[in-house]
């Protein structure tokens, strides 16, 4: 059984910055994809960003672009996302997810597309 771990969640002031981790803890299938989604309290889960493992290939909501950026290391079998200018909008819940199976941009922003999800990272920020 896969699991994903996230970590470096926190409290921060508008403006500042964070960055997410998120780390499986076993390599037991070949990753194609891994996002980010988030959940606001009272709201559905939404998706923030996603990134293909091989081509590195990046697609962001418009809510996030050109603020947050995902990233991948093989060798650490680790997805981040590094979250810039944050605002009281971008308090929630961030999950990481991933998938082995590929699909198009607008698939890998649904949440049915992944079938290893973390347990969730509070993000909250001050104005």
């Amino acid at each position: 059984q896969v699991q994903l771990v996230e970590s470096g969640g926190g409290l921060v002031q508008a403006g500042g910055s964070l960055r997410l981790s998120c780390a499986a803890s076993a390599r037991t299938f070949s990753t194609y994809a891994s996002a980010w989604f988030r959940q606001a309290p009272g709201k559905e889960r939404e998706f923030v960003a996603t990134i293909t493992w091989s081509g590195a290939i990046t697609n962001y909501s418009d809510s996030v672009k050109g603020r947050f950026t995902i990233s991948r290391d093989f060798a650490k079998n680790t997805a981040y996302l590094q979250m810039n200018s944050l605002n009281p909008e971008d308090t929630a819940v961030y999950y990481c997810a991933r998938t082995p199976y590929s699909g198009t941009f607008y698939q890998l922003q649904q949440t049915e597309s992944y079938d290893y999800w973390g347990q969730g990272t509070q993000v909250t920020v001050s104005s």
